[in-house]
């Protein structure tokens, strides 16, 4: 398998209204920025999703987290908010106008110091 990595914070696609083309909520603008971001790491990568896409989200660790706890959690699956198909779903509109072909998607999410997003490739 072929391991893509993107060095950026995964981020989810949040649920949008028309009123944000001029309300301009953070969370929505932190999603614009996650997108140009990511597209310019594709573009570095020469990535383009296929028919088929195995993602690995690396959430990264709370600071205020105590050292014991973050020992603890590192590499453990995330079973918090945000959701993984929120992450997924941003992912892919963030890359492709449309998606309707892509037939097999994995997700995974993980706890992590560094986030990251990876995809695995068939070779």
């Amino acid at each position: 398998m072929n391991r893509i990595e993107f060095n950026i914070k995964p981020c989810p696609k949040p649920r949008m209204t028309r009123a944000d083309k001029w309300k301009q909520r953070p969370i929505v603008l932190k999603y614009w920025a996650f997108c140009n971001e990511l597209k310019l790491q594709a573009n570095r990568l020469s990535y383009v999703p296929g028919d088929k896409v195995s993602l690995i989200f690396y959430i990264p660790m709370a600071k205020s987290w105590s050292k014991k706890k973050r020992d603890l959690m590192l590499g453990k699956p995330h079973q918090q908010k945000p959701d993984i198909d929120n992450l997924a779903k941003a992912f892919l509109d963030a890359l492709l106008k449309e998606d309707s072909y892509v037939w097999s998607l994995t997700a995974e999410k993980y706890w992590s110091n560094e986030p990251s997003i990876v995809v695995l490739k068939d070779e």
